[in-house]
């Protein structure tokens, strides 16, 4: 079992840029792949990346390419999301997730196992 924290949400003007944290908790963080997930009010929640056990394979929803970057550090039992040229449309409760999974990276939330409690990010025009 892993226990997920995010951090690092906030309030920033469009064009800005913010990193996202998860630090997890739990043995074999190696064995996860791990996702970030976003939920604005009224919207279903929704892929932003993903990446795979060792970091090798990421996935990118296309709303994102080109800004935002996935990376992990197992060694620290952590993953990030760098979110660079930031549009009010990225405003939304963002989600770190995890999955005990060896394989292509996952992309419907239903797939995966932990999730973290949640971090606001708030974009202004």
């Amino acid at each position: 079992q892993v226990q997920l924290v995010e951090s690092g949400g906030g309030l920033v003007q469009a064009g800005g840029s913010l990193r996202l944290s998860c630090a997890a908790s739990g043995r074999n963080f190696n064995y996860y792949a791990m996702g970030w997930f976003r939920q604005a009010p009224g919207k279903e929640r929704e892929i932003v990346a993903g990446i795979s056990r060792s970091g090798g394979s990421t996935y990118y929803a296309d709303s994102v390419k080109g800004r935002f970057t996935i990376s992990r550090d197992n060694a620290k039992n952590s993953v990030y999301l760098q979110m660079n040229s930031l549009r009010p449309e990225d405003t939304a409760i963002y989600y770190c997730a995890a999955k005990d999974w060896y394989g292509v990276v996952r992309t419907e939330a239903h797939q995966y196992d932990y999730w973290g409690q949640g971090t606001q990010v708030t974009v202004s025009s």
